[in-house]
């Protein structure tokens, strides 16, 4: 499959929706950031059991334009450091919220081994072919006794009729599989689904955004391409055959 549908909507559509923001106010920032990421109490939920603390260095692989981690940052304090392989992500992460960020691939995190004491991957396994390989260099650069986190959706079904194109759903017990084939002990599991919505005032701002995206953009092929994609995946969460599965994980060691 095309990878094309994720990199518009992962960069162009990045830069697009700082773009929007900056007309409308930093208010809109962290719902427009957070879509697609979790719900505010779910990412509550998974920074809580994964204990992150004051100063505690996180690593974001695949973190887009950076909602979650600024979300964490102000709820818990951490420090993020954020990777992603569009640049344009990187970039709008950089004028919305003032993070670090660095351009690079989850399968090849350009940053030391255990430099970070915890580190997640928020939507983004659906999105590759080779998961392993995103779940190990997660493994690899989190200290021993660290944290390490998920939001991966997983297919509940056999065969999915009309996947958007460019995912690669597994299941949740082959997602068990990889966390522990890479070393991950699993602190808790929960389901997305589990957890309130986001509140109207947020689901309202982020909407706003999107509407001043397509304004500006509606009539792009690039917009109509990463559209056509959201409304995909918006389908297949609605009728159950794609959930959000949480893991909260431990490197094995440590004090």
């Amino acid at each position: 499959m095309s990878e094309e549908p994720q990199a518009e909507e992962f960069d162009t559509v990045a830069a697009w929706t700082a773009d929007a923001v900056e007309e409308l106010g930093a208010d809109y920032a962290l719902p427009a950031a957070c879509r697609g990421s979790g719900s505010p109490a779910a990412l509550e939920w998974l920074a809580d059991r994964m204990r992150l603390a004051p100063g505690m260095r996180l690593l974001d692989s695949g973190a887009g334009v950076g909602g979650p981690a600024r979300l964490v940052q102000q709820t818990h304090g951490v420090e993020p450091t954020l990777v992603d392989p569009m640049e344009g992500a990187c970039r709008a992460a950089e004028r919305l919220f003032g993070l670090r960020t660095l351009v690079g691939d989850g399968a090849a995190l350009p940053v030391d081994s255990g430099g970070y004491d915890a580190g997640w991957s928020l939507g983004v396994l659906c999105t590759v072919e080779d998961k392993a390989a995103q779940v190990a260099e997660l493994r690899r650069v989190v200290a021993d006794g660290g944290a390490v986190g998920f939001l991966v959706f997983v297919r509940t079904v056999e065969e999915l009729t009309d996947p958007p194109e460019g995912n690669h759903f597994i299941t949740a017990e082959e997602l068990d599989d990889l966390v522990r084939e890479a070393g991950l002990e699993v602190v808790d599991r929960a389901w997305l689904g589990d957890f309130d919505s986001p509140p109207q005032e947020w689901q309202d701002a982020a909407d706003a955004v999107d509407d001043v995206v397509r304004r500006d953009h509606g009539d792009s092929e690039s917009f109509q391409e990463a559209q056509r994609n959201q409304d995909q995946m918006i389908s297949l969460l609605r009728d159950g055959s794609v959930a959000g599965r949480l893991l909260a994980c431990r490197v094995p060691g440590g004090a």
